[in-house]
């Protein structure tokens, strides 16, 4: 008798145990927690995390389950990395979707070893080469920053509208650095400007001299470096300033992060001119500001914004799709992110609940704006010019298209 109570008591105890499992609702979170942007994923991560905070200060996901977000660590640029990551979500951890990649070679490689073979919606906040248009995804890779074909037109507009236009490039050899080296060379001589020389170079080597030294030899005073802050674009920078080979910097969002500038010294690049994805003067914008604040993260840090607007976009989409599975949730992510429907704020999932139990259509209009996907998951956006003052990168405002 008493083995059969024990015997009950123990199976009653794992029925609880699964149950509590089967509670949970998952998003993973793929980022790049060491390697060349390993200084730029915390608040990236941060941000995700509050959206997910907020849903379960708010009543928790599909009746009540909590929402939780477990992490991988794709290094940004080892493909082995992301895919062994993705498989974790994917097929151990049994995520429903995920955020992220956020360097496009994880996001690709982690898209076409896991994420699409597993039917998991993927929504990076971050990755914004061309390369992530042309997936054969079946509607399942979605982002939430607008492409680098954006963001190098905007780079060479502004550089010439500054009067710069001899410029010397390097970028690092990958997805990400071609295909925004491609977009801002071809920009730039369509609006006058003149390409000294352009050179790949691979990451995470200790010497680019011999690069450099091809680069100076073109005569340009500009050095373009289209890289990673915490990788190659910061050891370029060093070896520029060292050899005293040019006397203006230029980068993009790969090298907006103030480890870059505590790295080589405020004195260095003080003046240094950079382009990132940003977010637009809208409502949901102030809210997010003042709730990252709280949550003592900034807002301003690059891709934060758009983490949140991912981790949030995915959690209306579960709600919408009325359960934890995979299948239907990329239809359901597009209809909570188009118009027509009643405006969701960022913060406002109680609302978003009620409306979608009602019946009722809804489009989230979010921290770093307005999501609305076309064929191939991408979004619109804006692309926000930095400058170092004074020991940091701050913003000097959105460049006009």
């Amino acid at each position: 008798m008493k083995k059969r109570i024990l015997s009950m008591a123990v199976a009653a105890s794992a029925l609880a145990l699964t149950g509590a499992a089967q509670a949970e609702v998952k998003l993973g979170f793929l980022g790049g927690f060491t390697g060349g942007i390993e200084s730029l994923t915390p608040p990236i991560y941060d941000g995700a995390q509050l959206a997910v905070q907020q849903v379960n200060e708010q009543g928790g996901i599909l009746g009540g389950q909590p929402l939780v977000i477990p992490s991988g660590d794709t290094t940004c640029s080892d493909a082995s990395a992301a895919s062994n990551a993705a498989d974790r979500m994917v097929n151990t951890e049994q995520v429903t979707a995920i955020v992220g990649a956020l360097c496009t070679g994880a996001t690709i490689s982690a898209a076409n070893n896991a994420g699409i073979p597993g039917g998991v919606v993927m929504v990076s906040p971050a990755s914004t080469a061309p390369a992530v248009s042309e997936l054969d995804d079946n509607d399942l890779v979605f982002r939430t920053v607008p492409s680098d074909a954006f963001q190098g037109e905007l780079l060479a507009k502004l550089l010439l509208e500054k009067g710069i236009d001899f410029v010397a490039v390097t970028y690092v050899n990958n997805d990400y650095g071609r295909g925004l080296s491609d977009a801002f060379g071809e920009a730039f001589e369509a609006g006058g400007g003149s390409l000294a020389d352009t050179l790949a170079h691979e990451d995470n080597r200790a010497d680019y001299r011999s690069e450099l030294g091809s680069l100076s030899a073109s005569g340009a005073d500009t050095l373009v470096v289209l890289a990673y802050a915490d990788t190659s674009g910061q050891t370029v920078l060093r070896q520029a300033y060292e050899s005293g080979m040019f006397t203006q910097y230029v980068g993009a969002d790969g090298m907006v992060g103030d480890s870059l500038v505590e790295a080589i010294g405020a004195d260095v690049l003080e003046g240094m001119i950079a382009t990132r994805p940003g977010s637009p003067d809208l409502p949901g914008t102030d809210i997010f500001n003042a709730a990252a604040e709280a949550a003592g993260f900034d807002p301003s840090a690059v891709f934060a914004a758009q983490a949140y607007d991912a981790a949030f976009l995915l959690a209306l989409a579960i709600e919408q799709n009325g359960s934890a599975e995979r299948e239907g949730l990329s239809a359901a992510l597009r209809s909570v992110a188009t118009e027509p429907g009643d405006v969701i704020l960022p913060g406002e999932w109680e609302k978003a609940v009620a409306l979608i139990a009602a019946g009722t259509e809804i489009n989230y209009e979010g921290a770093s704006g307005t999501h609305e996907f076309d064929a191939n998951g991408d979004v619109p956006g804006v692309v926000v010019e930095m400058v170092v003052e004074d020991g940091s990168f701050v913003s000097k405002g959105i460049v006009d298209p």
